[in-house]
């Protein structure tokens, strides 16, 4: 049998973490070095694997019931090689270490099971879709696989040039940055779904660091119905898109 189709085949890598292709991430486990994944993101794996959910302790649990930020897990372990997509999002995989990684939990993919997460807050006064009140915070020393829609764009922050991203693209962020969330619009205008220019919320991002930008917004086309009442027309809390779009997965 004869095809193109062969050219993609099994990539071979000594490395642990590797991407198969852009859309795939491949993990090489021997036996002794669990990873956590998104549940329901192994597409193919070979040699002796087992997937078990992960458990959620009862401070993880209500933190995620009080914030709607959390992620639900199962550990891979064994001898072999698993391999992770989803939704064919590009994957980029981190190297976590002690300035520690705030994420928003819908991009992340996997983790070496060794990294700590937990609920945090972040400055923000309203529940406004993408990065809100409650972010990820993974500390420790490890690597973890991030998902974006597209190629991201990876930013600089030094104490001389801080960084502005739109609150619905950026994906991740130093720990250690400072954060604050503004309006981009005049105020008769911040009521309104994005302002009058369709830029109406941002991060400020001060102090040394890097901010990790997608080029894709978490919002739907500006007609898309997305939930009923005030909060779901103004695209904020549980009712707007983040509620109805937990997966980031518009077309």
């Amino acid at each position: 049998m004869q095809s193109p189709l062969f050219a993609h085949n099994d990539s071979q890598t000594q490395e642990r973490w590797s991407l198969q292709n852009k859309q795939m991430l491949r993990v090489a486990l021997g036996g002794h070095d669990d990873i956590l994944a998104r549940k329901g993101t192994m597409v193919a794996y070979q040699g002796l694997m087992e997937f078990d959910a992960e458990y959620q302790s009862n401070q993880q649990g209500r933190a995620r019931a009080r914030t709607g930020e959390g992620l639900d897990l199962m550990r891979c372990h064994g001898q072999g090689t698993v391999y992770l997509a989803n939704l064919a999002q590009h994957i980029h995989v981190m190297e976590v270490e002690q300035d520690g990684l705030t994420v928003d939990s819908s991009y992340v993919l996997a983790m070496d099971s060794s990294l700590h997460h937990e609920v945090i807050a972040v400055d923000s006064l309203y529940g406004i879709s993408g990065s809100g009140k409650y972010q990820l915070n993974i500390t420790g020393r490890g690597k973890v696989a991030l998902m974006t829609s597209g190629a991201p764009l990876m930013m600089q922050v030094t104490p001389d040039k801080y960084v502005n991203c739109d609150a619905d693209a950026i994906v991740a962020w130093s720990t250690g940055l400072r954060v604050q969330m503004q309006a981009q619009t005049h105020s008769s205008g911040v009521w309104r779904r994005r302002g009058n220019t369709g830029e109406g919320w941002e991060l400020s991002f001060m102090g040394s660091g890097y901010a990790l930008v997608q080029p894709s917004e978490l919002l739907p086309p500006q007609n898309a119905a997305i939930g009923s009442g005030l909060a779901a027309q103004y695209g904020m809390g549980q009712q707007g898109v983040r509620g109805q779009n937990q997966g980031n997965a518009w077309s």
